[in-house]
């Protein structure tokens, strides 16, 4: 009798234990997206460029790309979005001496009804002397460009994020080179191409429509030199990540917040420990969630094992889980994250595919369970030509921007809808 007895709770045991699974498991993906399909929708560019988007908090989306409009002037353009086409794009700026990158490619931001955008102009003859622009249209104007750092150094400027603020003001943060250009150093051909003689750092500051810089800050005096920064708004305030640098060439992904009165000191979101002596140009992506919650996505390649990971924070950016692999095995990187509701969040990243071309594929990742089956949303030169595909959320609707090299080696920015079934 005591026998049966220990059975029949052992067996209820094991069937609330294989309950509870279920339910875990049919709880950790949103079982309604079943599929997710791309439908392109016409972009408003000329041949050439990468693009930045934007979403606003009130269902604004602005997009802003370089074109060129000759063989030596580069004009920044952009349009916004009505809810089922782009307007006529309109002229930001355009040069003569501008720095044109793959990677550190110009932004857009929107706060109140002031628009802000950024670009990189040449200060002197080096291949990575170049200083960071902004103008800010207000009034239906654009206000003349300001330069955020105040350094006057011919040095690497850029990888810059902004963010809107209370009454049309901005935040910026980017990386600043004005201390790898110590006397009696210069370009060598064992920098990596950046030419140190002391190390790029992160730097932060909010300024208005006419360029008044206020809280001005170094945020962190050691990073890798060109990999893409990111920022988002919490409960609690900024938080910035980006890919940091320490003395052994150990470059993780780092975090620094604004606690309402100073940034904390960086901490790693993840000790990953990949050794690279040079940089990789894979930043990492942040969007923050209700309940002061945080999701990061990045890259990472520890002992040449690439992969791409995403962590979670209950507590806006002071702790982060362990960290879950989203890739499918082969990642090239150049992630973005989007919020798909309080719960869930979409990750993209470029994948090899085994014919040695690559597509962009997403997944979706509960902040408590297991991610989804990846989805396919579009072929993708893996080249650096093809530059960050951008993933965006405007009110209900997904989006995505990419750069598609097209046969003659010129590229066409395309855009397109995802549509979760």
């Amino acid at each position: 009798m005591k026998r049966k007895t220990v059975m029949a709770i052992t067996t209820r045991n094991v069937c609330f234990f294989f309950l509870m699974m279920i339910l875990f498991f049919s709880c950790s993906t949103d079982p309604t997206i079943s599929e997710i399909t791309f439908n392109e929708i016409p972009f408003p560019c000329k041949e050439g460029g990468t693009s930045d988007m934007f979403a606003g908090e009130n269902g604004n989306l602005l997009a802003s790309w370089v074109e060129y409009a000759n063989d030596s002037t580069d004009v920044l353009m952009y349009s916004e979005w009505n809810g089922n086409a782009w307007e006529e794009p309109r002229e930001i700026a355009g040069g003569s001496d501008w720095f044109v990158n793959w990677a550190d490619f110009p932004t857009i931001c929107k706060s109140g009804e002031n628009i802000a955008a950024h670009w990189l102009q040449k200060s002197a003859g080096g291949t990575y002397d170049y200083d960071v622009k902004i103008a800010v249209n207000s009034d239906g104007k654009w206000n003349a460009p300001f330069i955020p750092h105040k350094d006057g150094v011919a040095a690497e400027h850029g990888f810059v994020s902004m963010l809107p603020l209370k009454n049309g003001r901005f935040f910026a943060t980017w990386l600043d080179g004005r201390n790898t250009k110590n006397e009696g150093h210069g370009h060598s051909e064992d920098d990596h191409g950046h030419g140190h003689g002391g190390a790029m750092t992160l730097r932060a500051a909010e300024f208005d429509p006419l360029g008044k810089m206020t809280r001005e800050v170094e945020l962190d005096h050691k990073v890798c030199d060109c990999c893409q920064t990111d920022a988002a708004k919490t409960d609690d305030g900024i938080v910035v990540v980006y890919r940091d640098r320490s003395d052994e060439e150990i470059r993780d992904i780092s975090i620094t917040r604004f606690d309402g009165k100073d940034w904390t000191l960086p901490k790693n979101i993840s000790k990953d420990n990949w050794k690279i002596a040079g940089c990789p140009v894979n930043g990492p992506s942040v969007i923050s969630l209700p309940e002061n919650k945080l999701a990061v996505a990045w890259f990472s390649s520890p002992e040449n094992s690439a992969r791409v990971n995403i962590a979670f924070s209950e507590n806006g950016g002071k702790d982060f889980s362990t960290p879950i692999r989203v890739d499918d095995g082969s990642p090239i990187g150049r992630v973005d994250i989007v919020a798909l509701d309080g719960k869930n969040v979409m990750v993209s990243w470029m994948e090899k595919k085994l014919d040695e071309k690559a597509e962009v594929r997403v997944k979706i990742i509960p902040i408590n369970g297991m991610p989804s089956d990846s989805f396919s949303l579009t072929e993708i030169n893996p080249s650096r030509k093809s530059g960050f595909p951008i993933l965006i959320k405007n009110d209900t609707r997904f989006f995505m921007s990419w750069t598609h090299v097209q046969e003659n080696g010129k590229t066409r920015i395309r855009f397109g809808e995802l549509v979760l079934n």
